[in-house]
């Protein structure tokens, strides 16, 4: 009896300093925004709709967007939610440490309305951001600026501004992100001159993400702690047959990688591009990374190496095209790198002159690859290496047209475990150690 009496009232005492405590937190400015916040599909989240946002397409919206991110990360941090509507901004936002801002949307959306008659556009079924800012400028502020465990989600960013007929307006970035783990999902970048700047970070984290940005899709760059992209995916649905879109396949470039320490990169995808992946020296260093399931479709340069990192660019179970434009090549090594290339199993299709012009003073390997087209104007071999160490293992070349050129300043070659349509063809104008060897040829 005494026992249970004792149990009874520290359960009592328990409930009473429970309620005291939570009567001193609803005292304190963090709760302070208690009645402010909705529940629903965003549970516990401030609502920008509270702090003044009309969403209407014409009132610009940015100030009260900052009010609403703000109170959330005075409050201790948390969610900010955009629902459905069209909300147009004039300035540019920043999200605070430990706050996100989420769309309805629960899944990454794409809207070809504005391209197809009939079909859905920008804010008819969900939260749009109308961005205006940085009309004009491509070097200024980003429009939306994540910082340290920030992120924004399940929206699609529009630029209203944006012409079709002629040469894009420039823009700043639309998303940049700083601090240490920003984070952005679901999202439609649907016409932006330049997508998401992912440099000067720690552990980036970009999943989900489609549209058509015209100049630039996502540039990295400063990054000493692991970055991921996942389920990128870069198409026209903004443009296809316009003179916008015939300018961004003479210049637009959709990843671009500087100095990052181990990126990961899976199931990307990106199609009328002058280059798909880039891959650059800045001041900071050059990339070495996994790419798994990469793929570019219809670009002139599927992908540019001009410097890789010792470690190595890692790319498997790819898929290259390259169609239009000047010489169009898959893969272009300049002389300048210094660094490690190795693609394996991955698909080479499409009519373009060469499957890869290798220089430098790197390494370059393909195995277990195949090789569907290429010369498909002149007299080009499908792998033109001039200098450096090259590596061709296990792969299919399935045309009978020159199949491999292996040039003078060549340093070290293995062509060894290959199957060719016909005879091989194989020229090899090294003094240097090339081991040939162990080929099958078709009849």
């Amino acid at each position: 009896m005494t026992l249970r009496n004792r149990g009874t009232s520290s359960r009592r005492d328990l409930l009473s300093l429970g309620a005291a405590g939570a009567m001193g937190l609803l005292s304190t400015p963090g709760v302070a925004f208690a009645a402010e916040r909705e529940q629903g599909a965003t549970h516990d989240s401030l609502n920008v709709r509270t702090f003044g946002a009309a969403g209407d397409a014409a009132t610009d919206d940015t100030a009260a967007f900052q009010r609403a991110l703000d109170a959330a990360h005075t409050s201790g941090g948390g969610a900010v939610y955009v629902p459905p509507g069209r909300y147009l901004f004039k300035g540019t936002l920043t999200i605070p440490d430990g706050v996100s801002l989420r769309g309805s949307f629960g899944c990454v959306p794409s809207h070809t309305g504005i391209r197809d008659h009939g079909q859905l556009k920008p804010g008819d079924d969900g939260s749009a951001l109308f961005v205006a800012a940085g009309h004009g400028s491509e070097d200024g502020k980003p429009f939306l600026t994540l910082n340290t465990n920030s992120s924004v989600s399940g929206m699609t960013f529009y630029y209203p501004e944006q012409v079709s007929d002629g040469t894009p307006v420039p823009y700043p970035w639309t998303i940049a992100m700083r601090g240490k783990n920003p984070a952005a999902f679901d999202l439609e970048l649907l016409n932006p001159y330049q997508g998401i700047d992912a440099s000067q970070n720690e552990r980036h984290n970009i999943r989900n993400i489609t549209g058509q940005p015209l100049r630039r899709g996502i540039w990295v760059d400063a990054i000493y702690d692991i970055g991921r992209i996942e389920n990128v995916h870069f198409n026209p649905w903004w443009s296809s047959h316009s003179k916008v879109y015939q300018w961004q396949t003479a210049n637009g470039e959709a990843f671009i990688f500087g100095r990052a320490d181990w990126e990961y990169v899976l199931n990307t995808f990106c199609f009328g591009y002058r280059v798909g992946y880039k891959f650059v020296e800045t001041k900071t260093g050059a990339c070495n990374g996994n790419f798994l399931g990469i793929g570019a479709d219809d670009c002139n340069r599927a992908m540019l190496v001009e410097q890789s990192a010792p470690y190595g660019i890692l790319i498997a179970n790819g898929e290259f095209t390259s169609f239009h434009g000047d010489d169009p090549t898959m893969l272009e090594v300049n002389n300048t790198n210094t660094g490690v290339i190795r693609i394996s199993n991955s698909a080479f299709w499409g009519p373009c002159n060469q499957i890869a012009r290798v220089g430098g003073q790197g390494t370059v390997g393909f195995s277990d690859c195949t090789f569907v087209q290429w010369s498909d104007t002149g007299d080009h071999a499908a792998i033109q290496a001039s200098s450096g160490s090259l590596l061709v293992r296990g792969c299919e070349f399935r045309q009978s047209k020159r199949h491999i050129s292996i040039g003078k300043s060549i340093e070290r070659a293995v062509i060894t475990g290959n199957l060719f349509e016909g005879a091989a063809q194989i020229e090899n104008a090294s003094t240097m150690d090339v081991q040939i060897g162990l080929n099958a040829a078709s009849r």
